[in-house]
């Protein structure tokens, strides 16, 4: 028999750790190869995570509720194999050699590409118990530092010492990251009060927006959208396209329509901040925002720009299901180059997106009203007008660059009438 070890997988694009949501087996189970073992949550999907191996599962090492790294254990499963092929593997883990013994010209040699990547949960408790990272051996991939390597500190009393100088520089790197760990201090509860305890999910979200908002440069900007036309002309086929076509034709579509085709006109706009380069991206693939009661799924419309209005319509309308009955996959979240957001749904008139990392901008489509308008003539009339509000990651983009975009789906939008074809 072999024990093999299961790992946290990698979930979606950019992921880089799930939260064990609910265990589907129990130590003792039998399982085959693609069986579900275990629900995962990221700020990206909710997933059932299946198996990789056939056989007996023999310990659960993450808990429910636990957050871990993609490359972590989370769980071992005993399989088929010969006694005589397994026995000198174990004994060769158990007693290695002295001359391969983990000493320092050693660890030297080893794979650390990953030493200075760590989990939230790793910084919390690092900060927690005066641990200087820089000073742990990891036993993830590329040596990366998980939750386990500092509990085994914590365990033996083996804390490091902190009193000890550092060069003045080296002390600020190292006091950054526990400075942002820190938690507010709870209020003060009154009669009344009610605590609602954080979710995987909503942690998920709060770590993702913490992330965007903290490491990209955000700028903004809005454009006013004169959309009576389209408005016209949407309403007077909505009937009939529902009744043919049996999904709504909403305005969100043609939003998402006009994105798509500026996108193409300025590839710019579809890069992503990749450290020392910017990576355009040739597919255009639109994210749009679904929110549930309590949480928020970002899936994504693959190759918008290929698509009529009505397959966006009808992708709209197919994910927005997925979501709501709980069906969304992975796959139906990966991938996104650009974000599309219907904050008008809900009254909005104007809003300050926050950028869906590792993308480069996010675009608010507000709600559509009626306002006052001067024309080209000088008389005052009615029109439907939509305000178009554009974050942008200012490491990646200008805004020369974005007000022209803006400007193309404004100019797209405005020329949007009974001629125009939505198929």
């Amino acid at each position: 028999m072999a024990i093999e070890q299961m790992a946290m997988p990698q979930l979606g694009e950019s992921v880089t750790e799930g939260t064990i949501s609910k265990w589907l087996v129990s130590p003792g189970d039998q399982v085959n190869k693609y069986d579900p073992i275990a629900e995962v949550m990221t700020d990206k999907v909710n997933a059932e995570v299946p198996s990789s191996f056939t056989g007996t599962i023999t310990e659960l090492v993450g808990e429910e509720g636990q957050t871990l790294a993609v490359g972590e254990i989370i769980c071992k499963i005993e399989t088929e194999e010969t006694a005589a092929e397994e026995a000198p593997k174990r004994e060769e883990v158990q007693n290695p050699p002295a001359d391969t013994a983990d000493t320092d010209s050693n660890r030297a040699g080893k794979d650390q590409s990953n030493k200075a990547r760590y989990s939230p949960a790793v910084l919390r408790l690092a900060g927690e118990h005066g641990i200087q990272l820089e000073e742990v051996e990891g036993t993830g991939a590329g040596g990366r530092i998980t939750r386990k390597d500092i509990q085994k500190i914590i365990d033996s009393g083996m804390q490091q010492k902190t009193e000890a100088p550092a060069p003045a520089a080296v002390q600020t790197t190292q006091q950054a990251p526990k400075q942002e760990q820190k938690q507010a201090p709870a209020p003060a509860l009154s009669a009344g009060d009610i605590e609602i305890p954080v979710t995987g999910v909503r942690k998920a979200i709060a770590a993702n927006m913490h992330k965007s908002k903290t490491e990209i440069p955000h700028a903004w900007t809005m454009m006013e959208v004169d959309v009576t036309n389209m408005t016209a002309y949407r309403n007077s086929i909505k009937d009939s396209f529902k009744q043919k076509e049996g999904f709504n034709l909403t305005f969100f579509a043609f939003f998402v329509k006009a994105a798509a085709q500026a996108l193409k006109e300025f590839p710019q706009m579809n890069s992503m901040w990749a450290g020392d380069k910017i990576v355009q991206k040739k597919d255009i693939n639109i994210s749009i925002a679904v929110a549930t009661e309590d949480s928020l799924f970002v899936p994504v419309i693959k190759h918008a720009d290929e698509k009529t209005i009505k397959g966006i319509a009808r992708e709209i309308t197919d994910l927005a299901k997925k979501v709501r009955d709980g069906r969304l996959a992975a796959d139906d979240m990966q991938g996104g180059t650009f974000t599309v957001n219907n904050t008008g749904s809900f009254g909005s008139v104007q809003s300050m997106g926050i950028i869906n990392h590792p993308q480069a901008a996010i675009l608010q489509v507000e709600s559509i009203v009626k306002r006052p308008v001067v024309m080209n003539n000088g008389m005052i009339a009615v029109r439907d007008m939509v305000n178009l509000c554009l974050s942008l990651d200012h490491r990646v983009l200008d805004g020369l660059v974005c007000g022209r975009f803006l400007g193309r789906v404004k100019e797209i939008l405005e020329n949007i009438d009974e001629n125009t074809s939505v198929y």
